[in-house]
């Protein structure tokens, strides 16, 4: 390993300990609309300012922050985790870390808002919830490829009231290869796609 990808590996690692830590602080505000708001300008500052932000040099993001819509305080819910019946997995192949495993913990479902959401359990060393979401703001006012809510695995976590997840939609965020094609991304498949136009969280 050469020294240039050893550093490349010690800022990705800052980059995601620095997003589990605003994490954690979103957890801890009360106020979900203060939460919000901390963790829309922390998410400006690294991805204008850290060396491992996923836009290009040019990104006029940098300068001007990435768009959100308002604050809904009706996209927030707390949600049981109703286990799968069946063990399925799934498979989600990258050029980088060979195929991605999955394997399906079981179903979340949206209250008011409609429809069920599949949550997904990462196999790989360590583990992780993983809930990606493709709306129908998809393709027009959000990526195509979906957006994320939960990604344990790198801190993305709204945590839990009991046995009941938090979701807040309003943190529903790109992933990274929508700014550059170095990325890699497990995008939402059909249980993770939903007819309702989520308009809460990033967008284009």
């Amino acid at each position: 390993m050469t020294s240039r990808a050893l550093v490349a590996e010690v800022q990705l690692s800052d980059w995601r300990r620095r997003v589990a830590e605003l994490y954690a602080r979103v957890r801890h505000e009360p106020d979900p609309v203060s939460a919000h708001a901390l963790w829309r300008a922390e998410r400006d500052r690294l991805f204008a300012r850290h060396p491992q932000t996923p836009l290009l040099p040019d990104d006029p993001l940098r300068a001007s922050g990435l768009p959100y819509w308002p604050y809904d305080p009706a996209l927030r819910l707390e949600a049981a985790l109703v286990p799968a019946v069946e063990p399925v997995r799934r498979a989600v192949p990258s050029a980088s870390d060979g195929e991605i495993l999955m394997r399906l913990a079981g179903r979340v479902g949206l209250d008011a808002l409609g429809g069920e959401l599949d949550v997904w359990w990462l196999e790989q060393y360590g583990g992780g919830l993983f809930l990606p979401v493709r709306d129908a703001t998809a393709g027009g006012a959000s990526y195509g490829g979906g957006r994320y809510l939960l990604d344990t695995a790198k801190g993305a976590d709204l945590g839990a009231t009991g046995d009941r997840l938090v979701l807040d939609l309003n943190f529903l965020y790109h992933p990274s290869c929508r700014y550059n094609p170095a990325w890699e991304c497990p995008l939402a498949g059909p249980g993770n796609t939903t007819s309702v136009a989520l308009q809460g969280g990033e967008r284009l």
